[in-house]
């Protein structure tokens, strides 16, 4: 645990320093190293007996717990953006 906030700081740390330098095609390694992981999280989930036997219950709650996201997040992006709208339309109107 404290090996990955020590990484997590040092990231920030070296982020911080080299903020003004360019870093070509750092956004595709990224995305490469995503998907990596996530593969890999999808073995470790995939070879746990405890989560493929439970995998119903964890499925329905996952369900619930996604569609509660889902609609939370739409609500307020569209909150968000009739308010958005709403400051634009006053700024034009004087």
């Amino acid at each position: 645990m404290f090996i990955a906030i020590g990484f997590m700081v040092l990231g920030g740390v070296l982020g911080f320093l080299w903020r003004k330098k360019e870093f070509g095609n750092i956004s595709k390694i990224i995305s490469l190293l995503i998907w990596v992981l996530l593969f890999i999280l999808g073995l470790e989930v995939g070879g746990n007996p405890q989560i493929i036997s439970g995998l119903t219950h964890i499925g329905i709650e996952a369900l619930v717990i996604t569609a509660a996201a889902v609609l939370g997040s739409a609500i307020a992006a569209l909150l968000l953006w009739k308010r958005i709208n709403n400051k634009q339309k006053g700024l034009h109107e004087e």
